[in-house]
């Protein structure tokens, strides 16, 4: 006879996620709070933005802060949470924490579950209390590379060298990049930097890693923000319009330079596929995208990867003004890491600003469509390392 265990478990059926509440902490030039003060003034405000109360709040996720992230942190905010998340995969973390965020509640494992990310990283750094790091560590794998001299930025700079003699792609394909981010940037009272580029301004700037000038990488700032996903039985008693999670995908590449197979080629080309098949859309549906940009080449291949181009075509098509705000694709609606901010693991600024432009709360940085209505969908793409690992969402409005 056919034990217990052998009988068909019947299961519950999945619920529908919303992101119910985003906010920024104070960014930029922040000298004086700590990193923990940044989360909870993040934290404070996304909840208020909810309009939740919360006690609703049974899940916390969080990365970068702490000896045992996310529970210090969690305590630091008076949180004690019965589902935690410390993945922690760079600049995609939060797209990754995100999904798993996203899974439980889905499947009844948590009910509200709020992410929070702050740094001062360039406070730190300006009062000494921390140095510039060119590498990640020299144990494992990496201590293979590490002794050559081998840093961050060389890694991207040796993919964007490959993609130019691959397919042809200029320097002036990639400065126009910065070009725009810097226009979006204009319209967000809260970037760090607003005065606009020119391409000529981008490619005479401080050379820092050939080919990369100063102005093709990422700002260094301060600041923090907050998200807040919870379940479908809460949307009728928050604030504001719910951000539906549609589809979502993760993927994870290599650490060492030796083992990327093709340096044209992210993660995000994994990834993107798996959360447009879930959401059951394409890249023509989607009406702004959200972008990790350390590196002006990041957007251009991950503009490829995300199949808004071919591949090798990235630069022509970030070439024509596309990635402005009144652009045909809006990318990196807020400035983005290259002008708005980036205090560290940016992931997390592409959710709120994602959100924030399909609820219709960007002001003169609002993205409409051509027949004047609000954006109805987004993708946001983190992408961790060096081309290590991917987080992709795909989000609606309803």
């Amino acid at each position: 006879m056919p034990g217990p265990l052998s009988q068909p478990v019947p299961t519950a059926p999945r619920r529908r996620v919303a992101v119910v509440g985003v906010a920024l902490s104070d960014c930029g030039r922040v000298d004086g709070p700590t990193p923990y003060a940044l989360h909870a003034q993040a934290a404070r405000r996304a909840l208020a933005d909810s309009g939740l109360d919360r006690s609703v709040i049974d899940g916390f996720a969080s990365a970068g802060l702490g000896t045992l992230a996310p529970i210090e942190v969690a305590e630091y905010l008076g949180l004690r949470p019965t589902w935690v998340d410390s993945t922690s995969v760079g600049g995609s973390t939060w797209e990754v924490m995100a999904a798993h965020a996203a899974d439980a509640i889905a499947a009844g494992h948590a009910n509200a579950v709020l992410l929070v990310y702050g740094s001062t990283a360039r406070a730190d750094i300006k009062a000494r209390r921390r140095t510039s790091n060119l590498s990640f560590g020299a144990r494992g794998p990496l201590q293979y590379e590490v002794p050559y001299g081998h840093t961050l930025i060389a890694k991207y700079a040796m993919a964007a060298r490959r993609h130019m003699h691959q397919y042809g792609t200029t320097l002036d394909q990639l400065a126009a990049i910065a070009v725009q981010a810097r226009a979006n940037a204009a319209t967000n009272p809260d970037a760090m930097f607003r005065d606009p580029l020119t391409v000529d301004d981008v490619l005479s700037s401080e050379m820092i890693a050939d080919p990369f000038t100063k102005l093709h990488c990422c700002i260094r700032s301060d600041g923090g923000c907050a998200v807040l996903l919870a379940a479908a039985d809460y949307v009728p008693d928050t604030a504001k319009t719910p951000v539906w999670i549609l589809g979502s995908g993760t993927s994870a590449s290599h650490t060492t330079m030796s083992e990327w197979e093709d340096f044209t080629i992210s993660p995000a080309a994994t990834s993107s596929r798996q959360a447009f098949a879930r959401a059951a859309l394409t890249p023509a549906d989607i009406d702004i995208a959200e972008l990790y940009d350390a590196f002006t080449y990041m957007t251009l291949v991950t503009l490829e990867d995300l199949g808004f181009c071919a591949k090798g075509e990235g630069g022509p098509f970030a070439d024509k003004g596309r990635l402005l705000s009144t652009g045909d694709l809006p990318v990196n609606t807020d400035g983005g890491g290259l002008s708005a901010c980036h205090p560290g693991m940016r992931g997390l600024f592409l959710l709120v600003e994602a959100v924030r432009q399909l609820r219709g709360e960007r002001g003169a940085g609002q993205v409409t469509k051509p027949d004047g209505t609000l954006p109805r969908t987004a993708i946001a793409s983190g992408t961790g390392g060096w081309f290590c690992s991917s987080g992709t969402l795909i989000l609606a409005r309803d």
